[in-house]
């Protein structure tokens, strides 16, 4: 039997599009319970050093599917803190932290598969933002 296959040149710009809506999703989240925003630098760097190997393997494996599920734990992520500033204003003191756990699916995601709907830039502010949160959360 044969199946048709979306091409990845034709699946990459709708995946990139999930992927760009994933802010709008996390703004709209808000957390049940709030927690100490303290908190916040230590369970990002946390949350990220479990992903990061994770989607470096299905990079190397050229696994899309794994995006999926990570945009999933993304959002459960969110909720757990209420992410968004508008839902937990003390977390925008942490910009940094912020933007690497919003961001590291889609810079996977570009790395993966490459195209001109890929932000220039985006991997080295994500690799940056990672590098000032483990920084911030060293400290705390």
């Amino acid at each position: 039997m044969h199946l048709h296959r979306t091409s990845q040149s034709r699946a990459t710009p709708s995946v990139l599009r999930a992927l760009a809506a994933l802010p709008f999703v996390l703004a709209a989240s808000f957390a049940t319970a709030q927690q100490d925003p303290s908190g916040f630098p230590l369970d990002s760097v946390g949350y990220l050093n479990e992903e990061l190997p994770r989607m470096e393997a299905a990079i190397a494996a050229k696994d899309r599917s794994f995006f999926h599920g990570a945009m999933v734990r993304t959002v459960q992520f969110s909720e757990r803190w209420g992410f968004k500033s508008k839902a937990n204003p003390e977390l925008a003191a942490y910009p940094m932290c912020t933007a690497a756990v919003m961001d590291y699916a889609v810079v996977g995601m570009c790395r993966l598969a490459p195209s001109d709907e890929c932000e220039p830039g985006l991997a080295s502010r994500f690799d940056a933002n990672v590098q000032r949160c483990r920084e911030l959360a060293a400290r705390k």
